[in-house]
C-alpha cells in the first residue's frame, strides 16, 4: 500500500466528514423550528413517531443529530418516553438514506460532473444568503457537493487499494464477519460518523477490496457504533434521557444480532431488491438494501413491543425526583382499615410538606437553582398529590365515622394545597434570575426583604421577628417599587408585568403553605424540609 493511496483515503475521508458536517448544520439551520414543531406535533402514536424520525433524519443527514435532539425534548418534558422511543427507531431507518446516496450516486458515472455545479450553486447561495437561511441552505448544498468530491477521492484510493491487495486481503482478514464487525464499530467510533464508516464500507466492497458478506458485517458494527454519541450526550443527563438511549442501543443490537444471525437470508431479499431496481450485480447497491432491510427488522420486532420496553426502561436510571414521587407510607394492605390508613396518609403528607418546603427554600434562596431542577421536583410533588388522591378513593367507607370522612377530606385537600404551592415556587427562580436586571436600592432591595420574609415562614425558621402581616407589607411594598420602576423607565414594561405576575404567585404560595400546616397541625411535629436536587 503506497503513501499516495493512503493520503488520498485520508483525504478522501476528511473531505467527506466536513461535508456531512456542512450538510447537517446547514439543514438544521434552514429548516429553523419547522423541526421542532414537527417532533412535537407528530408522533403521538408510534408510527407516526416513526415516520417523522425517519422523515427528519433523512432531512438533515444525521440519525445521531436527530437522536441527540429527541433526548433533549426528552429531558424538556415534551415528549414521552415512548414517543421519543418510536422517533428514535424511525432516525434508525432514515440514516439509511445515506447509504442508497453512496451507492446509486457513487455508482455509474463520473461524480465530479454532478458535484462541481452543486458546489458552485452552494456558494453562491451562502454569499448571496448574508448569514439567514438562504446561507444554511448554500451550506448544505456546498456540504452536498463535497460529498460528492470526497466519495470520489475515496473510490478512487480504494480501487487502487483493491489492485494491490485484492488477494492478501481475502486471504488475511479476508471473510471473517467478526473482524469487519470490529472494524465498523471502531472507525464509527473513532470519526463519530457511520455515515463516514458507511462510505468506506460500500465503497470498498464496490471496488473489490473486501467482500459482499464483509461489507454486510462492517455495516452492522457501524450501526452499533453510532449509539456511541447518543451513549456520551447522557452522561450526566436525566433518567428518562438515559433510558432513551439504551433503547437506541437495543435497538440496534438487536436488529444486528438478528441480521448476523440470517445474513444469507438478508443479503438474498437484498439481491431481489436490487433486481427490481435493475441494479443486481452491484456490491454497492446490495449492501444498502441489506443495511435498509436489517434496520426494518429491527422495528417489525421492537415497534410493537414499546409499551412493554417502556415499562422495563422506567425501571432502570430511576432519578432521585422520581423516587421522591414514589409514596413511602400508603401500603395497600390498610385500605380495608380506614383508621389505620388515615394514619399512613397523614405520615405521607407530612413527607410531602417536607419536599415542598425544601423546595420552596431552595428557589427562594439558592443561586444555582434553575427552572428546569424545580420543574422536575414540581412533578415529583405532583406525582404524589396524585398517589395521595388515588389511595384516599380506595379506602373502604363502608360504616366509615363522620370524623373519618372529614379527615379523609382533609387530606385530599391538604395535598392539593401543597401540590399548588409547589406549582407557584418557579415564580421564585424567575425572579432570582431576574434581579441582575432591577435597579438596587429601588426594586432589588425591596424584592429581597420580601423574599427573606417568605423564606423565614416557609421554613419555620427561628429568631426570627417575620410575621403573615411582614409578608403581606412587604409583597405590598414590593409591587408599588416595581410599579414606579416601569413608570420611570428603570424597568422594561415586559418585565415589569413578569415580576409583578411573580409576586403575586409566591403570595398564593404562602397561602396555600399557610392553608397546608393548618390542616397538619394536629400532628406532633412540623415537617422539616428535605434538601433540594440540584
Amino acid at each position: 500500500m503506497s503513501a499516495a493511496v493512503l493520503i488520498q483515503a485520508a483525504g478522501g475521508l476528511a473531505l467527506f466528514l466536513l461535508a456531512m458536517g456542512m450538510m447537517t448544520d446547514g439543514l438544521k439551520t434552514f429548516a429553523g423550528a419547522g423541526l421542532k414543531r414537527l417532533l412535537e406535533r407528530w408522533t403521538d402514536r408510534p408510527l407516526r413517531g416513526l415516520a417523522t424520525g425517519i422523515l427528519i433524519t433523512g432531512l438533515v443527514q444525521s440519525s445521531s443529530a436527530v437522536t441527540v435532539a429527541t433526548i433533549g425534548f426528552v429531558n424538556a418534558g415534551m415528549l414521552t418516553l415512548a414517543q421519543a422511543i418510536a422517533v428514535v427507531f424511525g432516525a434508525n431507518v432514515g440514516t439509511t438514506l445515506t447509504s442508497w446516496l453512496v451507492a446509486l450516486v457513487g455508482s455509474g458515472f463520473k461524480i465530479s460532473a454532478l458535484a462541481l455545479p452543486i458546489l458552485t450553486v452552494g456558494v453562491l447561495f451562502r454569499l448571496a444568503g448574508s448569514g439567514g437561511r438562504w446561507a444554511s441552505l448554500g451550506e448544505a448544498l456546498a456540504g452536498f457537493g463535497l460529498f460528492f468530491l470526497g466519495l470520489d477521492l475515496l473510490k478512487d484510493s480504494l480501487g487502487g487499494l483493491a489492485t494491490g491487495l485484492s488477494s492478501s486481503v481475502e486471504g488475511g482478514v479476508g471473510n471473517h464477519w467478526l473482524a469487519y464487525l470490529a472494524i465498523g464499530f471502531m472507525i464509527t467510533l473513532l470519526t463519530q460518523s457511520s455515515s463516514a464508516t458507511l462510505a468506506i464500507v460500500l465503497t470498498a466492497a464496490s471496488t473489490g477490496v473486501i467482500s459482499l458478506e464483509a461489507g454486510a458485517a462492517g455495516v452492522i458494527g457501524a450501526s452499533v457504533g453510532t449509539t456511541s454519541t447518543a451513549a456520551v450526550a447522557v452522561l450526566k443527563a436525566t433518567a428518562s434521557a438515559r433510558r432513551l438511549a439504551l433503547s437506541h442501543i437495543l435497538f440496534n443490537v438487536v436488529a444486528g444480532l438478528v441480521a448476523l444471525a440470517v445474513m444469507p437470508l438478508v443479503l438474498g431479499l437484498a439481491g431481489l431488491l436490487a433486481g427490481a431496481l435493475d441494479v443486481e450485480g452491484n456490491a454497492a447497491v446490495l449492501l444498502a438494501a441489506f443495511h435498509t432491510l436489517f434496520k426494518l427488522i429491527g422495528v417489525l420486532i421492537l415497534l410493537p413491543l414499546i409499551p412493554w420496553l417502556v415499562r422495563i426502561l422506567e425501571r432502570c436510571f430511576r432519578s432521585e425526583e422520581e423516587d421522591l414521587s414514589r409514596p413511602r407510607c400508603l401500603d395497600q394492605t390498610l385500605i380495608s382499615t380506614p383508621e389505620l390508613a388515615v394514619g399512613a396518609l397523614q405520615q405521607e403528607l407530612e413527607r410531602m410538606a417536607g419536599l415542598v418546603t425544601g423546595l420552596a427554600h431552595a428557589a427562594l434562596t439558592r443561586e444555582g437553582m434553575t427552572v428546569a431542577a424545580g420543574a422536575r421536583q414540581t412533578a415529583a410533588v405532583q406525582s404524589l398529590h396524585q398517589a395521595i388522591t388515588a389511595y384516599t378513593a380506595r379506602i373502604r367507607t363502608e360504616k366509615m365515622s363522620a370524623e373519618l370522612v372529614e379527615q379523609l377530606t382533609a387530606a385530599v385537600r391538604t395535598a392539593r394545597y401543597l401540590q399548588e404551592a409547589a406549582d407557584q415556587t418557579d415564580s421564585a427562580i424567575r425572579i432570582r434570575r431576574a434581579r441582575a436586571d432591577l435597579p438596587g436600592e429601588t426594586v432589588r432591595d425591596v424584592v429581597d426583604q420580601y423574599l427573606a420574609t417568605l423564606n423565614s415562614l416557609v421554613t419555620g425558621e427561628p429568631d426570627t421577628d417575620a410575621s403573615p402581616q411582614q409578608a403581606e407589607d412587604r409583597y405590598q411594598a414590593a409591587k408599588v417599587a416595581v410599579l414606579q420602576a416601569v413608570v420611570k423607565g428603570e424597568v422594561a414594561e415586559e418585565l415589569g408585568q413578569i415580576l409583578l405576575d411573580d409576586l403575586s404567585d409566591l403570595r398564593r404560595m404562602l397561602d396555600q403553605m399557610t392553608k397546608a400546616r393548618a390542616t397538619l397541625s394536629k400532628t406532633d411535629a412540623e415537617p422539616g424540609p428535605e434538601p433540594a436536587i440540584t
